[in-house]
């Protein structure tokens, strides 16, 4: 799998620390440069608006409700860096099965074939590993986007 952050192994401890701390501080700093990357080239228009000034000259003279908000996440639909892949036949299939039955464990060669869906579909390169909350992730965003994709 990708390398996965300390941060992100331990989201449960870092939330609960003394926010005084250096390190809860680290880990915030992380959080929100995690949390700032652009959804879609919206949001890319508006930290080049906000940077440039443009953005606080519009709300001056247009007000607080000058359209920016709408433009931005109609840009971002439009123009996703998320967008993922259409499932083929054989995997929407598979995951049908899969998602069928409810499970405490997934075998060895179920996590092989979650992971090539999900690279696939996510264009991602993320590799198999034992981490049990790393499955968790991939299981999760597949079941996610295979609901929607109903």
């Amino acid at each position: 799998m990708d390398s996965i952050s300390k941060y992100e192994e331990n989201q449960e401890y870092y939330e609960q620390l003394d926010k005084r701390t250096k390190e809860y501080k680290s880990y915030s700093e992380w959080k929100e440069s995690r949390d700032s990357v652009p959804e879609g080239f919206g949001d890319s228009v508006e930290k080049i608006t906000e940077a440039t000034g443009i953005k606080a000259a519009v709300k001056f003279l247009a007000g607080e409700d000058c359209g920016c908000d709408e433009r931005k996440e109609k840009l971002n639909k439009l123009f996703s860096y998320n967008n993922p892949e259409c499932l083929t036949k054989d995997e929407y299939e598979y995951l049908s099965e899969f998602f069928s039955v409810q499970r405490s464990a997934i075998s060895g060669l179920e996590k092989q074939q979650l992971l090539l869906i999900y690279n696939r579909v996510f264009r991602t390169n993320k590799r198999m590993t034992s981490c049990s909350a790393c499955i968790k992730n991939i299981y999760d965003r597949l079941k996610e986007y295979f609901e929607a994709y109903q």
